[in-house]
């Protein structure tokens, strides 16, 4: 179980890492951009990728068995 929960955050920061070391100058902008969104649909944007990471997971677990 451990060992799950250390390499999903392992990539969480590959993924996250990659994005400031290829376009920092562009990570500005889209967090300018968020900003700009209602706070109401940044909560729903969250809250489906909360689902939709979910999903992955159940799928991973269930199509590839581990």
């Amino acid at each position: 179980m451990i060992t799950h929960i250390l390499l999903a955050i392992g990539l969480v920061m590959v993924v996250e890492g990659l994005v400031f070391a290829l376009a920092p100058s562009r990570l500005e902008e889209l967090i300018k951009a968020i900003a700009d969104i209602p706070p109401e649909t940044r909560r729903l944007l969250g809250l489906g990728c909360v689902a939709f990471g979910v999903f992955l997971v159940w799928l991973a677990k269930g199509a590839f068995g581990s």
